[in-house]
């Protein structure tokens, strides 16, 4: 189609990423393992430096793309059919799953840490990660349901 209408672009978009959001929160949770190998390190490299920094860079994307309409290089008029209300519904119930999922890390890692010590950056790294894992995943998911029931 050579010129979309804004509602296509949309439901393009919109298919497009209810598709990518499961297999981007596989590829964060994968990442995971990179870090506890960098971590395990008596001596980390450089290399190590950058796998964190990577991903600070994505959970910060993450994030973003959690708490806003996402599509940020797309025109107002499309991000506004993309953020339609069973979208923002979908968008708070991953916030509100990877908050709870954010919430009963930290509880476990108090226990945890009477057994065995842990750093406050190991410790800040696992509850962010589930957290925000979870959040993705649950969106993705939702998005996914929404898209397979149209």
């Amino acid at each position: 189609m050579p010129n979309p209408t804004p509602a296509q672009q949309a439901d393009f978009l919109s298919r497009r990423r209810a598709r990518m959001l499961p297999a981007m929160a596989i590829i964060y949770f994968s990442q995971q393992a990179i870090y506890l190998r960098s971590t395990a390190a008596t001596h980390p490299r450089d290399v190590d430096r950058l796998w964190i920094a990577a991903w600070v860079v994505l959970s910060l994307l993450i994030l973003a793309g959690l708490v806003t309409k996402g599509f940020w290089f797309q025109p107002r008029e499309v991000r506004d059919l993309i953020d339609d209300e069973h979208t923002r519904a979908s968008r708070l119930e991953g916030l509100r799953v990877g908050f709870i999922v954010a919430m009963l890390t930290a509880i476990l890692l108090y226990f945890v840490d009477q057994f065995t010590s842990m750093t406050a950056r190991e410790a800040v790294h696992v509850i962010l990660s589930l957290g925000l894992g979870a959040a993705l995943l649950r969106f993705g998911l939702l998005e996914r349901r929404a898209h397979r029931d149209d």
